[in-house]
């Protein structure tokens, strides 16, 4: 991994993407790829981990409309856990199937190498990618999609801490403070509040 400068086998902390126009260009990089764009979008929106989308098949999404649910298990924690189909996700995923036409029992990521699911390491690999062609520097994987999700529910809506945390069906906040990706200069803005 001589691009990061760590060793084999060292963990890299993905970050979340700060910026409205780096994921609006990155929509716009994917928008000729509905798989990619459908995965982006689905990513960024739910906050689930890649591990969880990846196995999500046609049948699971087919003729749902903007407010649905789709009940899930997670795949690390076996919890319960929704995904919903928003605006955005809705008209990726009719690109999707208006592109790729589907089968009921497909998977909505398939992998190119056989009949299974892209693996989660490839979504790291292709969220990498994606990153080095709009030119973003940082640290980027697959829980960049989770990330970006809970950052953005934070600091550009709003969202409280608790509910994120109940989101993330996280068990400790320590690891949702992680995923908020709070820096420093937030930190120093909150200091420089004047109480009284």
């Amino acid at each position: 991994m001589k691009r990061t400068g760590l060793k084999k086998g060292s963990k890299i902390t993905a970050e979340p993407i700060r910026k409205q126009k780096d994921i609006k260009a990155i929509g716009r990089l994917l928008k000729s790829r509905p798989r990619d764009f459908l995965l982006w979008t689905l990513g960024v929106n739910n906050g689930l981990r890649s591990k969880d989308l990846v196995r999500l098949r046609y049948s699971q999404v087919e003729g749902l409309k903007p407010g649905a649910v789709i009940k899930i298990v997670e795949s690390k924690t076996g919890k319960d856990n929704v995904l919903v189909i928003n605006n955005s996700v809705h008209k990726a995923l009719q690109h999707y199937i208006k592109e790729i036409n589907p089968a009921p029992d497909d998977y909505l990521f398939s992998s190119r190498k056989g009949k299974g699911h892209i693996s989660s390491q490839s979504v790291g690999r292709m969220i990498r990618s994606w990153a080095e062609a709009i030119n973003l520097k940082g640290q980027y994987g697959a829980h960049t999609l989770r990330k970006t999700f809970g950052y953005h529910q934070r600091v550009t809506f709003g969202a409280g801490f608790e509910i994120l945390c109940k989101r993330y069906n996280h068990s400790s906040p320590v690891v949702t403070m992680r995923y908020l990706g709070i820096e420093d200069k937030e930190i120093h803005e909150l200091l420089m509040n004047e109480v009284g």
